[in-house]
C-alpha cells in the first residue's frame, strides 16, 4: 500500500541515508529531475545541488540527526538537463525501534511555476512603484518649472512696470531718468521675448520641428561674434574674456544663427556662474575630422552627482526660493539638441563646487543633419530710434488689434515714418474700416475676441477689389509657433509676423509693400 502512495504521489519522495546517499527514488523524482532511479540510487544527492547550495546538505544532516524536522524548506536544485527548479522541500528524520535516526525521508514539489508568478508579481508592484515615483518626481518638476517660470517672466516684468510708473508720474522727468528708464524697459522687454524664443524652440525640438538654414560656415566669425554679444555682461561683473582661436577650425557646414546660439548661451551660462575678476576663454581647434570648440570659466563648478543631469531640460542644480542664478533650465538642453542637429556632440566636466567648468562642442567639418526643423528666423536686436525710418508718406495702414496698447504701439512706430494709419479693435470695425478707407496694407491680430484674425480674413477676401478685398495683409500675433506661421500663411496672409514684433521688421516689411503697390499702380 505505502509502496503504491509513493510511486502514484506527484511529489518527488526520495530517502537518503545520514551520509546523504540516495536508497530510494520514485517515478515522481525521475520526471522532475530527469535521473533515472538507477541514475540516482547509491549517489549523493548532491548532484541535485547548484554550486552555490552545497553547504545546505551539511546543515539539514545535522539538524536531522538531532530528530528535528525540516518543513517547507524552499530552495533551488539542477536537472539532469541543467534547468533549475525552485522546490519546497519537507524533510523528515527515519527513526528505529529505539528511536535512533538511521535515515531521512524527503518529499519535494515543483514550485518553480509558483515562484515566477510571485517574482513577476513583485517585479509588476516594483515597476508601478517607479512609476508612481517617476510621475511624483515629473509633478514636482512641473510645480518648480512653473513657479521658475512666473519667477522668470515677473522678475523683468516688475523693473518694465517700474520704470513706466516712474516715467508716467514724473512731471518733467531727468534725461538721465528717461534714458535709464528706457534702457531698463527695453533690456527686460528683450530678455522675457528671448526667455519665450527659448521654449518655443525647445517645444519646435520636440516636435522635430525645427530646420536648419544650411551653408558654409567660419567657425572663427561666429565665435568672435559670440564673445563681442557677452562681453558688456562680462565687463559689468569684470571678468576675462578671451579667445584663442585655430586657423584651421573651419570652415564647417551648418546653421549660423544655430550656432551662435549655442556660443551665446555656453557664454552667457559661463558668465552668469563665475564670480566677480573671474575669467572665461573660449578656445576653438581643429581635432583630426572635427572642430572642437571649448568653453572654460572659474566659476562655481558643477558637483559630480548633478553631471549626469546636466543637460536634461528643466533639470537645475538649485531649485529651491533661494536659488541665486536665474533661468529655466534650458539653456543647456538646448545646446545639446542644436549641437546634435548639426551632427556633433556635447560634454561637460568639472573638478568639483567651486573649481570651475568646462565644455566642449564637438562639430564635423562636413554636416549631414539638414532636415530635422524648420528655421524660425530671428532679426537681430533694435529699435526704431536707432534703425533708418524709410519714408512712408502715403501709405495707408489699417492696424487691427483688441488691445489699444498693441494697437498704439504699432500706429507710433508706422507714423513716426509718415505713414497714414487707422486702427480697429475688432473684426466689424475693421471691415468698415477697409471699405470707408481703402488702406494699402492691412495690419491684424490674430486672437481676437468674437471674430479673430482668420475670420476677419476670410470676410475681408470676400469683397469685391472696388471695396478692398484685395488689400495685402499681414498676420502680427503672439501665436508664433511654425504651426501658426503656415496656418496664417495658407489663410491668406501675405506674411506672419511675431510678437513683441522687432520695428526694423516690421518697418522693412510696410516699406517692402508700399513699393509693390506704388509698382503696381504705376
Amino acid at each position: 500500500m505505502l509502496a503504491a502512495i509513493i510511486a502514484s504521489s506527484d511529489d518527488a519522495i526520495i530517502s537518503k541515508d545520514l551520509n546523504g546517499i540516495v536508497r530510494s527514488w520514485n517515478q515522481s523524482a525521475e520526471r522532475m529531475f530527469g535521473y533515472t532511479s538507477a541514475e540516482m540510487v547509491g549517489k549523493s544527492i548532491t548532484v541535485l545541488f547548484p554550486p552555490d547550495r552545497l553547504d545546505e546538505e551539511p546543515k539539514i544532516l545535522e539538524q536531522l540527526r538531532r530528530g528535528q524536522r525540516v518543513d517547507h524548506f524552499e530552495t533551488v536544485r539542477v536537472c539532469k538537463d541543467g534547468r533549475h527548479l525552485d522546490i519546497s522541500v519537507t524533510i523528515s528524520p527515519v527513526k528505529d525501534s529505539t528511536g535512533r535516526v538511521i535515515g531521512v525521508s524527503k518529499v519535494a514539489r515543483d514550485i518553480t511555476s509558483i515562484k515566477r508568478v510571485l517574482r513577476e508579481r513583485e517585479e509588476l508592484l516594483e515597476r508601478e512603484k517607479a512609476a508612481r515615483a517617476e510621475a511624483e518626481r515629473i509633478g514636482r518638476m512641473k510645480d518648480e518649472f512653473l513657479s521658475t517660470l512666473s519667477h522668470e517672466l515677473r522678475t523683468p516684468l516688475n523693473a518694465i512696470l517700474g520704470w513706466a510708473n516712474i516715467l508716467r508720474s514724473s512731471v518733467a522727468p531727468t534725461p538721465e531718468d528717461l534714458q535709464q528708464g528706457l534702457e531698463t524697459i527695453e533690456r527686460n522687454a528683450r530678455s522675457q521675448a528671448q526667455l519665450i524664443e527659448e521654449l518655443l524652440d525647445m517645444s519646435r525640438i520636440i516636435n522635430g520641428k525645427l530646420r536648419l538654414d544650411v551653408q558654409p560656415v567660419d567657425l572663427q566669425t561666429v565665435v568672435a561674434d559670440a564673445i563681442e554679444s557677452v562681453r558688456p555682461a562680462a565687463e559689468a561683473k569684470g571678468i576675462r574674456l578671451t579667445k584663442v582661436l585655430d586657423p584651421r577650425g573651419g570652415p564647417i557646414t551648418g546653421d549660423p544663427n544655430r550656432l551662435q546660439q549655442i556660443l551665446w548661451n555656453l557664454l552667457s551660462n559661463a558668465i552668469k556662474f563665475t564670480p566677480r575678476a573671474g575669467r572665461v576663454q573660449v578656445h576653438l581647434q581643429r581635432v583630426n575630422s572635427h572642430v572642437e570648440i571649448t568653453v572654460t570659466d572659474s566659476g562655481q563648478g558643477i558637483a559630480t552627482d548633478f553631471l549626469p543631469r546636466l543637460f536634461t531640460r528643466f533639470s537645475q542644480a538649485e531649485t529651491s526660493e533661494a536659488r541665486r542664478h536665474g533661468g529655466l533650465g534650458i539653456g543647456l538642453a538646448l545646446v545639446k539638441s542644436l549641437v546634435e542637429l548639426h551632427g556633433g556632440t556635447v560634454k561637460a566636466s568639472s573638478p568639483g563646487p567651486g573649481q570651475g567648468a568646462t565644455f566642449i562642442v564637438s562639430l564635423p567639418l562636413t554636416v549631414l543633419h539638414t532636415d530635422q526643423s524648420e528655421t524660425v528666423l530671428t532679426p537681430a536686436p533694435s529699435s526704431v530710434g536707432s534703425i533708418p525710418c524709410p519714408d512712408l508718406r502715403g501709405f495707408h495702414v489699417l492696424v487691427v488689434d483688441d488691445e489699444s496698447d498693441a494697437r498704439i504701439l504699432i500706429e507710433r512706430m508706422l507714423t513716426r515714418c509718415n505713414a497714414k494709419v487707422t486702427t480697429a479693435a475688432s473684426a466689424a470695425e475693421a471691415l468698415d474700416a477697409v471699405k470707408q478707407h481703402h488702406p494699402d496694407m492691412v495690419l491684424s491680430d490674430v486672437g481676437m475676441p468674437g471674430e479673430d484674425g482668420y475670420e476677419f480674413l476670410s470676410k475681408l477676401r470676400r469683397l469685391s477689389d472696388a471695396e478692398g478685398g484685395d488689400t495685402p495683409a499681414v498676420a502680427l500675433t503672439a501665436f508664433a509657433r511654425s504651426e501658426d506661421r503656415r496656418r496664417a500663411l495658407m489663410a491668406g496672409f501675405q506674411m506672419h509676423l511675431p510678437k513683441p514684433v522687432e520695428p526694423a521688421e516690421l518697418l522693412a516689411v510696410a516699406s517692402n509693400i508700399f513699393a509693390a503697390r506704388r509698382r503696381s499702380k504705376s
